[in-house]
């Protein structure tokens, strides 16, 4: 028995002897690797990155965007020169589509929405617009009630109608050009996936891949030089509206899609998103990445909010809006305030739309 400790005691001697010559080795093992280590991570040299590595953090794509803080110079092409590129060469201006024919002439392009079925309102506000912005994403008006309205005053001597969309589906964008639309504006992009299906739907091929179909729109625009079928790509205008951040983070990739004329900001819905009021200089940071990755794509910048027309650092680049004065000087009739909203955090702190006109 005595023995029997004896050897139990030894054994665990041996083997406490030999856990603690394991742990010594490992800790200066792990002493040398740290040692022999040090001056790699100092020099940022080693293969598989060192501290050197890190990425240096800067102001960010919602702030700085691609081309940086400030708004980039625009340079001797000006503005929309890709867009410009889409027209063929044959064709002889003007426009039929009076808002294309604005904003080729570097001028600022106003409007006045219709939400609901009016046929007498719209050929009388036809006379006074650069374009008619039909509301199709939050009104209950039917693709009937916009194809009668859009009859009711065919031909180019008036606004171009043009619709915002309720989605980027081919069939919507067929029913839409098939109704006579010269221009179609597309809601919430948020990246270039979604800005590609707008685009390519929007035109007739070699451009895109809209097809022919037996609508009225032959007959809305019959007489107009060369012809509707051969002038529709000329004339028409694609918009496409950022409204969320992810919207502005791929801003680049959205305004370089092949088919989109025109950039503008949903800006209460940006607000909405970003969290950020109209007045807050983070806001306005968003704007700026909008505008230059425009003025890079060679496309027109404007913003849905009419009041971004005057009084904002980027006002001088605005060319599209919705609502705004009329070309004339025509006053519409007070008919209430329909789907208005106030703008949130506009500036001066107020600002609202015409009838109908959200300004999201």
């Amino acid at each position: 028995m005595r023995m029997t400790r004896l050897i139990v005691s030894a054994s665990v001697f041996v083997l406490a002897c030999a856990l603690a010559a394991t742990e010594g080795g490992a800790g200066a093992a792990g002493r040398e690797q740290a040692a022999s280590q040090t001056p790699a991570a100092r020099g940022g040299g080693q293969r598989g990155g060192g501290r050197a590595d890190a990425p240096m953090l800067g102001e960010g794509t919602l702030i700085a965007g691609v081309w940086g803080t400030d708004a980039v110079p625009v340079d001797s092409r000006g503005w929309g020169w890709m867009a410009k590129s889409y027209v063929s060469s044959n064709f002889k201006r003007p426009f039929y589509n009076r808002a294309k024919e604005m904003l080729f002439s570097d001028k600022q392009v106003t409007s006045y929405t219709i939400s609901t079925f009016d046929p007498d309102f719209y050929c009388e506000v036809r006379k006074h617009y650069a374009f008619v912005w039909f509301e199709m994403q939050h009104s209950t008006m039917s693709w009937d009630n916009v194809a009668k309205m859009i009859a009711a005053c065919p031909g180019p001597d008036g606004a171009a109608p043009m619709i915002r969309m309720p989605d980027q589906l081919e069939s919507s964008i067929q029913k839409a050009t098939d109704m006579g639309a010269i221009g179609l504006i597309f809601p919430t992009m948020r990246d270039g996936n979604q800005a590609l299906e707008a685009a390519r739907y929007s035109r007739f091929p070699p451009f895109g891949r809209r097809s022919s179909g037996a609508g009225q729109a032959g007959s809305v625009w019959s007489g107009v030089p060369g012809g509707y079928q051969n002038t529709f790509n000329d004339n028409m205008l694609v918009v496409v509206m950022l409204e969320t951040l992810d919207g502005i983070i791929n801003a680049n990739e959205i305004a370089n899609t092949f088919g989109i004329d025109v950039v503008i900001q949903g800006n209460n819905d940006l607000a909405r998103f970003s969290g950020w009021a109209q007045t807050d200089p983070r806001y306005q940071s968003l704007l700026t990445v909008s505008r230059n990755a425009t003025l890079h794509a060679g496309k027109f910048w404007g913003n849905a909010g009419a009041q971004y027309l005057t009084g904002n650092p980027l006002s001088p680049d605005v060319r599209f809006v919705q609502n705004g004065p009329s070309t004339d000087g025509w006053t519409p009739p007070a008919r209430g305030r329909g789907t208005e909203e106030p703008t949130i955090g506009g500036p001066e702190g107020r600002g609202r739309g015409r009838r109908g006109g959200a300004n999201k």
